[in-house]
């Protein structure tokens, strides 16, 4: 058995080999531009962490994990451009340096790349696979296009927004712990209990997210806060304000998010404190973090080999960066 970081090194050695042909090079260097700069691997070691839960880690793994790491960064080539980013890890973002046109080639390459690696899996389970992958790469485009409807309407329910952050981020994580578990062997209701563990965790893992950018030390947070406040996202907190808030609350913040003031970050944030958004996001964080830790509890393997799991659960939910 391995633990989360372990896996992260052994990862990070497989995957970093030269994933495109060289040429046309105007076509294939952006791709291996945007890999170079590595990431966190969270989603293709939970792939391998997913099968390590029920059998010994073979080769299939590596092939499927690789290929959920490539539709990651594929996704994230085009929320840059739907985003307008110029930087991503302070790297100048592909549509920036190589023109949109190239970048949108760049990134629908890199996801036909992850279809290949899946189809070296060489294992009986590979159409159980490819039926998991595919529904959770059009659920990921979903919640992408939810995301971009919620920013031109007026009003978003807390259930519209958690739904868009299941499809948009969640989905994936549950995919990759669920894909691991079918190589592994897993039964059906095991492959169930863990899909969901990874669903809840990537919910409350947002619910953080979201938490930390308003009320985070910049110190420990590595940036500002106050990131979304500016951009006018309509975050947990946000929406949880506007539920609660006094009608001359309500008009307040609305009137921030229309003019921008210098002190709008402050404002702000002295209304969720009014609105006790702080401690309701700490309960519903807590909430769907139980729930994840239920569903581990219940999938029928000796609690020992449940363990790095537990504590990858740990370290993502009490971040403070």
């Amino acid at each position: 058995m391995h633990n989360f970081q372990q896996l992260v090194s052994q990862f990070g050695d497989f995957f970093s080999v030269r994933h495109f042909p060289h040429s046309p090079a105007t076509l294939y260097e952006p791709g291996e531009y945007f890999l170079s700069w590595g990431g966190k691997r969270i989603r293709p070691v939970l792939c391998l962490m997913g099968q390590e839960l029920f059998s010994e880690l073979t080769n299939d793994a590596w092939q499927a994990a690789t290929a959920v790491e490539l539709f990651h960064n594929f996704t994230l080539i085009h929320d840059d451009m739907m985003d307008e980013a110029a930087l991503r890890r302070g790297n100048e973002t592909v549509h920036k340096k190589y023109g949109v046109n190239t970048a949108l080639l760049a990134g629908d390459v890199m996801l036909i790349q992850a279809y290949d690696y899946l189809s070296r899996v060489n294992h009986r389970q590979l159409p159980a696979l490819l039926t998991l992958f595919n529904k959770t790469a059009r659920e990921v485009c979903e919640g992408q296009q939810l995301d971009i409807d919620f920013e031109k309407a007026e009003q978003v329910q807390l259930d519209a927004y958690i739904h868009m952050i299941t499809l948009k981020t969640s989905v994936l994580l549950a995919a990759s712990l669920q894909m691991g578990a079918l190589l592994g062997g897993a039964s059906e209701g095991n492959c169930d209990h863990l899909y969901a563990f990874g669903k809840n965790l990537g919910i409350a893992f947002q619910i953080q997210d979201d938490y930390l950018d308003a009320f985070g030390d910049p110190e420990k947070f590595g940036k500002e806060v106050g990131g979304d406040i500016r951009q006018n996202k309509k975050t947990f907190l946000l929406l949880h304000a506007l539920e609660v808030a006094s009608s001359e609350q309500q008009k307040e913040l609305i009137e921030l998010m229309k003019q921008n003031p210098s002190d709008k970050v402050a404002r702000v944030l002295d209304i969720f404190r009014a609105c006790g958004v702080e401690a309701w996001a700490t309960e519903l964080k807590e909430k769907y973090r139980q729930l994840a830790l239920h569903h581990l509890e219940s999938i029928a393997v000796v609690s020992s080999r449940k363990q790095p799991l537990l504590e990858l659960a740990q370290y993502l939910l009490q971040r403070e960066h």
